[in-house]
């Protein structure tokens, strides 16, 4: 029962980290490109970060610290493609962010182009690949919730 419980926990974390990433790709940094003047995209860009962590940041760590945790701690006739799918998403996320997305976002930061840096095109045009893989994880956790309760 504890093992389904923390299974469900996950299932939840993983859904509104869900609705946080697409919130990000689909209209924070899209409406970032519309900023104009550098002092008020960094203004814009600081606020961002600053809430990010409460609201972002720590229920992504909760998803990969719960990945792991699945790992060991899940629920009798788990699927192992559930159990090994759901952590290689998040590793594969976290292994994709600090090389790119993390690093692009430190130097946008302090980009005088602002709006019109490449570091910001950059994130536009391959950040969904970190929201799929939010999505697949969330998925992959609601199927297996299902399997197990069925």
């Amino acid at each position: 029962m504890l093992e389904m419980t923390f299974l469900i926990v996950n299932l939840a974390i993983g859904f509104y980290a869900v609705g946080i990433v697409w919130a990000n790709e689909i209209d924070i940094y899209r409406s970032w490109q519309h900023i104009h003047d550098t002092k008020d995209f960094r203004a814009v860009w600081h606020a961002h970060w600053t809430k990010l962590w409460a609201w972002g940041l720590i229920p992504v760590g909760l998803e990969f610290a719960g990945s792991i945790g699945l790992l060991f701690f899940h629920p009798a006739g788990s699927p192992a493609w559930a159990i090994w799918g759901n952590f290689t998403c998040q590793l594969a996320s976290a292994v994709l962010t600090v090389p790119f997305w993390e690093r692009w976002q430190a130097r946008l930061y302090k980009d005088p182009l602002g709006a019109r840096s490449p570091y910001l095109a950059k994130i536009l045009k391959t950040h969904w690949v970190r929201a799929s893989l939010t999505t697949v994880y969330a998925v992959l956790l609601l199927a297996w919730v299902i399997i197990i309760l069925s």
